[in-house]
């Protein structure tokens, strides 16, 4: 009973972190695991959260244009239940982003527990066999299939898309892990600077966390002395099946497939989910897969299952129905199949669909804050080593390390957005753009909203304000975008 109880609750609550908008898609992938053993193991898999909506109305989703076009097409209509209003809801940017920001915090709260005592999977019961964090990943890696197939279908340029997602994904990457490697490392690592310095591994923690699908999760002397010590960042191992989501995408746009076979997604969604039962990966298991590289295969597939979920939702948008009622449907079903084998089968699809739901019902009284929660990216990739350092400094229990570190993590996303993240997607604009389609602005058309006083066309708060209201909205935890 209890389980059921926790299963609603978490559903209802969470959502994966990042600022993914519609347009652009993305899909960090914000997830988060370490690696267990030398060799860079995986040991626990904790992940950010999500699902679904508010229930109350019967309603059928137009497909994913937004406020930013010209245009409009007609929305396809929807069906109130009798007696019930209408409720109005805010912008679907606007729902990823807080679902991204919500998930990115209940990572900090899920990873709090096995950093502490590495005996633990989650702030849950083991015996539970249940975890927060893995249906929400699940949830918001479905929104990154939603939103990157939408940003292919917005500039169907292989090149441009590929520079979008290098500029969304590497930049605040590339940073924690710089600042892991040369400045946490040498002044916590139980070497001297000059062996710290000396050793290969330092440096290959640069070089293969840079590749992605070539993680290193330790650095020398780093943290061996905390309850985990086998990852300097353990939140970074999803971004690999990020990227190859990312990938996926490029393949089936490049191949003119998303226009010419759109039923390819159907395939490959049910290839995928093949492969994932074949592997059988669950919650702390990489499952029978091997591995690619540094990347656990079983879980890659468990992953991208939820993947192609939201590229199928997108791409059949005019045609399948984003529901409140069928979403707590699968809640439902979900909560009966939880302890037994169909349940791993249904779970990415419960997850998925919901997350979409909640993020296209989002309330509309939040469009307004929605500058609070562009951070999650930043958050998610700093909250690791943030978490690690805090148990240094004395925060030895689950709960005294998640008051510690939330406030500190959502300053560290903060201070990313604001100073990298912003900067860096501001250069898209330098990207030659196609010939705009008719129903949509010219790229290059002023910002529906001008400069407030005292705000000049060049400064962050504009700069930001055009990111927000331009078709690519920047995407997060990572991958997201």
């Amino acid at each position: 009973m209890a389980l059921s109880h926790l299963t609603v609750l978490m559903i209802c609550v969470g959502a994966s972190g990042g600022e993914l908008s519609q347009r652009n898609g993305g899909g960090n992938g914000l997830a988060a695991s370490g690696a267990r053993a030398a060799g860079d193991s995986f040991g626990f898999t904790l992940y950010p959260l999500g699902l679904i909506g508010p229930v109350g109305r019967w309603h059928i989703v137009h497909n994913s244009h937004s406020a930013f076009t010209a245009d409009l097409p007609p929305p396809v209509a929807g069906v109130s239940l009798p007696g019930v209003p209408l409720p109005p809801k805010a912008h679907s940017n606007t729902g990823f982003a807080w679902l991204r920001m919500i998930g990115a915090l209940i990572v900090v709260v899920d990873h709090s527990a096995p950093l502490t005592d590495a005996s633990r999977l989650t702030v849950f019961p083991t015996s539970w066999n249940f975890s927060p964090g893995y249906v929400a990943l699940m949830g918001f890696f479905a929104m990154s299939g939603y939103q990157i197939s939408d940003s292919w279908s917005q500039d169907p340029s292989w090149w441009r898309f590929s520079v979008k997602r290098v500029l969304r994904l590497w930049p605040p990457l590339l940073l924690v892990v710089l600042v892991s490697a040369l400045v946490i490392g040498p002044l916590v690592s139980t070497l001297t600077p000059a062996q710290y310095f000396s050793t290969r591994g330092t440096w290959g923690y640069i070089v293969h966390n840079a590749g992605l699908y070539t993680l290193q999760h330790r650095l020398p002397g780093v943290f061996d002395h905390n309850p985990w010590p086998w990852s300097v960042n353990g939140a970074i191992w999803t971004l690999p099946m990020e990227l190859t989501g990312y990938l996926m995408v490029l393949g089936l746009g490049a191949a003119g497939l998303f226009r010419r076979a759109p039923w390819m997604t159907i395939v490959l969604m049910l290839a995928l989910v093949g492969l994932d039962r074949r592997c059988e990966a669950s919650i702390g298991n990489p499952g029978h897969g091997g591995s690619f590289l540094q990347m656990a295969i079983g879980s890659m597939a468990a992953f991208l299952v939820a993947f192609s979920i939201g590229v199928v939702l997108h791409t059949y948008r005019d045609k399948i129905p984003l529901s409140p009622f069928v979403a707590y449907s699968l809640v439902g079903l979900q909560i009966v199949l939880h302890t037994t084998p169909a349940g791993a089968f249904t779970l990415p699809f419960m997850a998925g669909y919901g997350a979409l739901v909640l993020a296209f019902h989002w309330p509309a009284r939040l469009e307004g804050y929605d500058s609070w929660v562009f951070g999650s990216y930043g958050l998610y990739v700093w909250a690791f080593p943030v978490q690690q350092l805090l148990i240094m400094a004395g925060a030895s229990t689950q709960w005294l390390l998640t008051v510690t570190a939330l406030p500190l993590t959502y300053l560290c996303g903060w201070l990313s957005w604001r100073y990298v993240e912003v900067p860096t997607l501001s250069l898209r604009r330098y990207l030659p753009r196609r010939k705009p389609c008719p129903a949509s602005p010219p790229p290059d058309a002023p910002s529906a909203t001008p400069p407030g006083p005292g705000t000049s066309s060049g400064s962050p708060r504009h700069r930001l304000a055009q990111l927000r209201e331009r078709p690519e909205h920047p995407a997060v935890p990572v991958g997201s975008a």
